[in-house]
């Protein structure tokens, strides 16, 4: 006699919940314990070469990055690429940038992520379009990154562009598995509010790039709503009192995601008026 199939799926589907779970709680277990292990000092003189914004978050939050940046070294995994070898400095300047953006918040980590793919400059992401990429962010798992370009972005605060902030603010709106520009939010107001505002400020720079107009947030924006986030990203973090005065709903749209005030850290005298 056959089975019955419905109860045989419920205890599938018991069993698949019961072992994600474990899983996370196991994962759980594993970053509280790395986050606590001993920060090298030689990875604080790393952060302070080439990543310009650690000297401008408030203490208690550069210690909060590293224990995150402990935890990304130890789930992800770097890979050389066109010749380059990765090196430690390099593992630390990027997990340092992308830990940033999990600061002051419940954080996932980057849950999906696995390698980082790393290149020692611009590279061709298909030779037959011969296409040239800075970076990438894909859905599943991987990010590319050019690191001559992660340090010349990461040096200048005053162009409100960073690589890796971009290609991993893609990484966190395609958590929920769109890349759509609507990270996961926490609230339905919140999507709500999010959709207006990041709508509006959106048709706005398309308008403005169509008619050549210079813009706080570059032209790159305009491409769709996914680049629109991730453009807005690096501005909310390299000139956040700027994009506060031009873009006040837009800033606080991002302060509600990331938990964040970067207009209030140590920008002073040198965040151009």
């Amino acid at each position: 006699m056959p089975l019955p199939l419905i109860p045989i799926a419920g205890a599938l589907v018991a069993s698949a919940a019961t072992g994600y779970l474990a899983w996370k709680n196991s994962r759980s277990q594993n970053h509280k314990k790395w986050a606590k292990e001993p920060f090298p000092a030689e990875w604080i003189e790393i952060l302070k070469k080439n990543v310009v914004l650690y000297e401008k978050l408030p203490e208690w939050l550069q210690k909060e990055l590293h224990g995150h940046i402990l935890i990304f070294l130890k789930e992800k995994s770097f890979e050389g690429c066109g010749g380059l070898e990765v090196t430690e400095e390099m593992k630390v300047t990027v997990a340092g940038l992308a830990c940033i953006m999990l600061l002051n918040r419940e954080s996932s980590h980057y849950k999906d992520l696995r390698t980082i793919l790393m290149y020692p400059a611009a590279y061709f992401s298909d030779p037959d379009k011969e296409e040239v990429r800075l970076g990438e962010s894909w859905v599943h798992g991987t990010v590319v990154l050019s690191w001559s370009d992660v340090t010349s972005s990461a040096n200048d605060v005053r162009d409100g562009k960073n690589l890796v902030l971009h290609e991993f603010a893609h990484q966190l709106d395609q958590e929920d598995g769109a890349g759509d520009g609507v990270p996961e939010l926490e609230t339905e107001s919140q999507y709500i509010t999010w959709a207006e505002v990041l709508s509006k400020e959106y048709d706005t720079l398309v308008k403005r790039t169509n008619r050549g107009n210079r813009t706080l947030l570059r032209a790159y924006g305009a491409t769709n709503p996914a680049e629109f986030f991730a453009v807005a990203t690096e501005v909310f973090f390299e000139r956040p009192k700027k994009m506060k005065k031009k873009h006040p709903e837009l800033y606080n749209e991002l302060k509600q995601f990331y938990h964040l005030d970067p207009a209030n850290w140590g920008h002073q005298g040198w965040e151009p008026d």
